[in-house]
């Protein structure tokens, strides 16, 4: 059965959310501690912490002082995630038509975490007939 995004911590999904970011970057997507770590810009010890929780609730494949990689778990929910987020960056910045990036992103980000799986299908079915009739 699939996650559901309420039922997981915020402070959970900032964290899958930012696992997911960095290893699309990397081969095999494995990521270490010190890059969560600075693209948090939080200590390892709090990363170390976070990675026990992740790790216990199934959504991270981790040995201490080793590489991390989110499992097939952990992997949906990161992946919901930034589905959600682009779809609110789409809302705010071609239906609100707000400009500044840095804000639009913020709000994407800060408000992706509050979505659930049927308001973000919503969102989606909104968007596509919106911006269809918006183009004509």
């Amino acid at each position: 059965m699939d996650p559901l995004i309420s039922e997981i911590p915020e402070s959970y999904q900032r964290y899958l959310d930012e696992i997911y970011s960095i290893s699309r970057k990397k081969k095999g997507g494995w990521i270490t501690n010190k890059e969560i770590s600075e693209s948090l810009n939080v200590k390892p010890a709090s990363v170390s912490g976070m990675l026990k929780n992740l790790r216990q609730k199934g959504f991270i494949n981790w040995a201490q002082r080793g590489s991390i990689r989110l499992t097939e778990k952990g992997k949906k929910v990161a992946k919901q995630l930034n589905e959600t987020h682009i779809l609110l960056i789409k809302f705010f910045s071609r239906v609100l038509k707000i400009k500044d990036e840095r804000l639009v992103d913020k709000l994407s980000c800060d408000i992706e975490h509050h979505i659930t799986k049927d308001v973000s299908k919503s969102l989606r079915n909104f968007l596509s007939i919106f911006l269809d009739d918006s183009s004509q």
